[in-house]
């Protein structure tokens, strides 16, 4: 099977970069996986209208490369992990786990037997992945759990005990409005936020997960990774559109401003 990129970069201690596609545009997922990110994920929570078909069509896309194609889900439901990870997804984000039975059932939705309920019908993962990914599945695909609560941070010694995930998944704007905290860069440098985020540092390095922030942007990733975070996206394909053309507009106007 092909080996997952980004558990051997954690393996040595290194963080991954993240790009992050919310258009479930294939053209945008392939440029990005082109880009040279150790992992794209692509969102079908809060993205587009990503649906399960622009989410196959993305992998593909990603699948020319090799950085990691991951899937943000829409929810945690059996049913959609074992679509993306048969679609050929090597990792899955799993929204909004707040309690040790939620982080086992998404666990074991992305396990084989004896470590799961996952059905085996790996369909285009095959292609991918090779021959023996049946063999070697539960130990390559990625399962993180997003904390995003104030309940899950009170559970994370319990869900870190869940057998089947590999680390936690900070999402910070949803964090904020559980702490009662309007998202944006105020409430990420709130100290109820900041110590929130510490909490799931240091509960994840101490039970041998892999602590994951959504991060906000490049050098924010920066921060993260020295603080010891191991995963941070650095950018979606909508905001680097939209940052690049105010940019090129923008430019111009000066341009033209000194004649």
């Amino acid at each position: 099977m092909r080996p997952n990129k980004i558990k051997a970069m954690w393996r040595e201690g290194k963080p991954a970069a993240a790009g992050w596609i919310s258009t479930g545009n294939t053209y945008l997922a392939e440029a990005m996986a082109h880009a040279g990110y150790d992992a794209v994920i692509i969102d079908m929570q809060h993205g587009m209208s990503v649906t399960t078909d622009k989410a196959v069509a993305c992998l593909q896309a990603i699948s020319t490369t090799d950085t990691v194609p991951i899937v943000r889900l829409p929810w945690n439901d059996p049913q959609v992990i074992q679509f993306v990870l048969d679609a050929g997804a090597y990792g899955v984000i799993v929204p909004m786990v707040n309690t040790y039975e939620d982080a086992v059932a998404a666990g074991r939705a992305a396990r084989y037997h004896p470590l799961g309920d996952r059905s085996f019908g790996a369909n285009r993962a095959k292609f991918y992945a090779g021959a023996d990914y049946l063999q070697h599945a539960n130990e390559e695909i990625v399962v993180l759990v997003m904390i995003e609560t104030t309940q899950a941070i009170e559970n994370l010694e319990e869900i870190a005990k869940a057998p089947g995930i590999d680390g936690f998944y900070i999402g910070p704007s949803d964090l904020a409005l559980s702490l009662d905290l309007v998202p944006g860069p105020d409430a990420f440098n709130d100290s109820k936020h900041i110590a929130a985020c510490q909490r799931v540092l240091d509960v994840a390095n101490a039970t041998g997960l892999v602590p994951c922030h959504h991060g906000v942007g490049p050098l924010e990733a920066a921060k993260l990774f020295k603080q010891g975070f191991k995963l941070s996206q650095i950018g979606s394909d909508i905001v680097m559109v939209t940052n690049g053309a105010s940019t090129a507009l923008n430019t111009l106007k000066e341009a033209r401003a000194q004649g």
